[in-house]
């Protein structure tokens, strides 16, 4: 079986705060301007779908990010970011800096 997946690449993006990260998914993702921009809305978006016709569209997402800014240490906001991902429908693939 063939699965269709949205891969949102944001290397080389500086991500410091969850409004960035809203900020650079949204128009990859499809996100409407009504969007709640905060975990519960996404974690609807991603795991129940029917909020984002774009990431309905595909069975898998894959978030690639940069292990800094947001992503570079022990944040709580950015821990439960992570957590939203189910590590198999839903992905985010944390890359450290070379």
């Amino acid at each position: 079986m063939t699965y269709s997946e949205l891969i949102v690449d944001l290397r080389g993006r500086p991500i410091e705060t969850l409004n960035d990260f809203w900020d650079a998914v949204a128009e990859p993702c499809g996100l409407a301007e009504w969007f709640g921009r905060n975990l519960d809305a996404w974690s609807d978006t991603i795991e129940t779908r029917g909020i984002s016709e774009v990431i309905d569209s595909h069975d898998i997402l894959i978030v690639h990010v940069d292990q800094r800014g947001l992503f570079g240490g022990d944040r709580q906001e950015a821990n439960v970011l992570v957590g939203i991902f189910d590590g198999e429908q839903n992905r985010l693939v944390v890359h450290g800096l070379v």
